[in-house]
């Protein structure tokens, strides 16, 4: 399970037709531990800041899916 820092974020209002269900939904930009580099993915649960800790949960069809890391 790969961890890591929220580099940056977004909330998606105005998707494409084939992500039109999932409206809103948040997607970052993951700052990888160990400087493995970086990773866009979406983000499922509780929604995250600039610098909050994620780790990936899942991975659907190449996209890695990131939940809140709570201390």
């Amino acid at each position: 399970m790969r961890k890591g820092t929220v580099y940056t974020e977004t909330v998606i209002y105005s998707a494409p037709e084939a992500f039109t269900k999932d409206v809103p939904y948040q997607t970052a930009i993951v700052s990888l531990d160990g400087g493995a580099g970086r990773v866009t993915g979406r983000i499922m649960g509780e929604r995250v800041a600039i610098g909050d800790r994620v780790a990936e949960v899942e991975e659907r069809d190449g996209v890695p899916y990131f939940r809140k890391v709570t201390v």
